[in-house]
């Protein structure tokens, strides 16, 4: 057997690969937690340390992918600290982007072993349900999703996991081997911890207001009755345990101080905030486009436009009228403020404010606009956006692709066969699917691209920066592992497949065109024999 040839050479290599992708979780979780508090200079010490010990192990087992991110990564926190450890909005964006490129790097590709995402957490998911199989079913399913879970048998079993291990994620059944004793568990298993555990409760009947607030505090994250469907605990541990998808809030501030805008900047810069400041109020309409901010800050008396008049006019755009305003002025009125806050506002602050209560109050109404926004403009069924928020979305997309001169892809995607799935298993295991290809899309494609769900099975997929070649590349490696997804069924396990059709965006190309021929390609593909990708050029195609 030659070198070339010998198995446990490539699991040598496979093993140190395993080193590099695992410290590469380390730098991302520190970068996760740097979001939640002001930088001082033990996190920036520790950030340092970690992406250098990054750097080390990337050199010595020769990841280039990982040596050139380690690199621009160290750059980045060089500049800050020549920066006296003050970071700036143009840094956070550049470290956050280098942080998505990093959470999706994987082994290099001319290795055997080749994946494309990091590996599953080092810590696993525990279950502590009465139904074995259910639980069973759930360890299938969070395992092929990249997700380590384990399943207890009972209390004993439960608590002696804990003692080994402390998990990512608790999903507790709160009559988990005997009444209330799941509850008693999971408060428990918290004592002592800086960290709470996230904990997802599962319950066959409604519960009362108590059994709730007990849940809550015992961490819990989430509450589901009746049934646990496999798809609503994937994505919850989803969004509880991953590590670089943190987008930092953005802030516009308009102020017609310099000064005063500058150190507002200074203020939210510090605790990882992206911020933009104008001076003259007339630009900010053409900034909200552009910037697309969580929160505006605005000052109260401008000239040539007051604050009230300027959060009147930003009303009057639908698409900006749950967008939080806060008003920062000297102005100490009571009743001005009250007045000004009918104008618009959601907030008052008085100069002078100190930082930590102006970073607790954007950080509050930020986090909680994001959270009306997604109910607003997701999907119930899979937490994709809806129908029109996804056309909302292409024109965006269109818009930047056209100011910048970049690439723009529009994919459709349709569930083959879905009617026969429905028919035959029922609309549980139709809708069991439709969430599973929406976690499996959530999961492979960046952080910059937008999925939506059209309707019924159908899906469509917005990729800026990109050429139909390669959103065909992605898209066919996404639809050849899907289709290896196995359904627990009788009287056999289910399969499914999808097809797609990809366009790309034209000169002088609006939407309504763009969609059609995404559409069309998608026809082509599904009477093409289905289980395909298509691409529409003048004449559409499938390659």
């Amino acid at each position: 057997m030659t070198e070339q040839e010998d198995p446990s050479r490539d699991r040598l290599k496979y093993h140190f690969a395993q080193r590099v992708i695992h410290q590469a979780r380390h730098v991302l979780e520190v970068w996760q937690r740097l979001q939640r508090v002001e930088w001082n200079p033990g996190d920036m010490a520790e950030m340092i340390e970690a992406n250098l010990r990054l750097l080390r192990y990337a050199e010595r087992f020769a990841q280039t992918e990982h040596i050139q991110l380690a690199q621009d990564i160290e750059r980045c926190l060089q500049q800050v600290r020549a920066n006296r450890g003050r970071l700036t909005s143009a840094l956070i964006t550049d470290l956050n982007q280098l942080m998505q490129r990093l959470s999706r790097t994987g082994l290099r590709h001319s290795d055997q072993f080749e994946q494309t995402s990091l590996p599953p957490l080092r810590k696993p998911v525990y279950l502590a349900l009465q139904d074995r199989e259910r639980a069973e079913r759930l360890v299938q399913q969070l395992d092929f999703f990249g997700l380590s879970a384990q399943s207890c048998d009972d209390a004993v079993a439960f608590r002696a996991a804990m003692a080994e291990r402390h998990p990512a994620v608790i999903v507790m059944e709160v009559d988990f081997d005997g009444n209330g004793v799941g509850l008693d568990l999971a408060e428990k298993a918290q004592h002592g911890l800086e960290h709470k555990i996230p904990v997802l409760f599962f319950s066959h009947e409604e519960t009362d207001t108590p059994t709730r607030l007990a849940a809550v505090r015992a961490g819990g994250q989430e509450f589901f009755t009746g049934t646990i469907d496999a798809s609503s605990v994937l994505e919850k541990v989803e969004m509880l345990t991953r590590t670089a998808h943190y987008e930092p809030f953005k802030v516009l501030v308009v102020d017609d101080s310099k000064a005063q805008a500058i150190h507002t900047e200074m203020v939210l810069n510090s605790a990882g905030i992206v911020t933009r400041a104008i001076t003259d109020p007339i630009l900010a309409m053409g900034e909200l486009a552009e910037f697309q901010p969580d929160l505006i800050i605005l000052d109260m008396y401008m000239p040539g436009c007051i604050g009230t008049e300027l959060a009147k006019v930003i009303r009057q755009h639908e698409r900006y009228v749950s967008v939080p305003i806060i008003y920062l002025s000297a102005e100490d009125d009571l009743d001005k403020q009250l007045d000004a806050m009918s104008e618009g506002g959601d907030d008052f602050l008085t100069k002078p404010i100190k930082p930590r209560h102006l970073i607790a109050t954007v950080r509050t109404r930020a986090s909680r606009a994001r959270s009306l926004r997604a109910r607003m403009v997701r999907d119930s069924l899979t937490g994709l956006f809806n129908h029109t928020h996804t056309l909302q979305l292409l024109e965006d997309a269109r818009f930047r692709a056209r100011r910048f001169g970049q690439p723009l892809s529009f994919a459709m995607i349709d569930i083959d066969h879905f009617k026969k799935v429905n028919d035959t298993y029922g609309h549980p295991m139709g809708d069991r699917v439709i969430k599973s290809l929406a976690l499996f899309l959530k999961q492979r494609l960046r952080k910059t691209d937008h999925i939506g769900r059209y309707g019924g099975e159908e899906f469509a997929v917005v990729l800026p920066d990109t050429d139909a070649q390669a959103a065909f590349k992605v898209l066919d490696e996404i639809r050849r592992r899907f289709a290896e997804i196995r359904y627990p069924a009788q009287p056999g396990d289910l399969s499914c497949t999808f097809s797609c059709g990809i366009a790309e965006l034209g000169e002088d190309m609006g939407i309504k065109t763009l969609s059609k021929e995404a559409d069309d390609a998608l026809y082509l593909a599904k009477n093409g024999g289905r289980n395909r990708v298509a691409l529409f050029r003048d004449t559409p195609e499938i390659l």
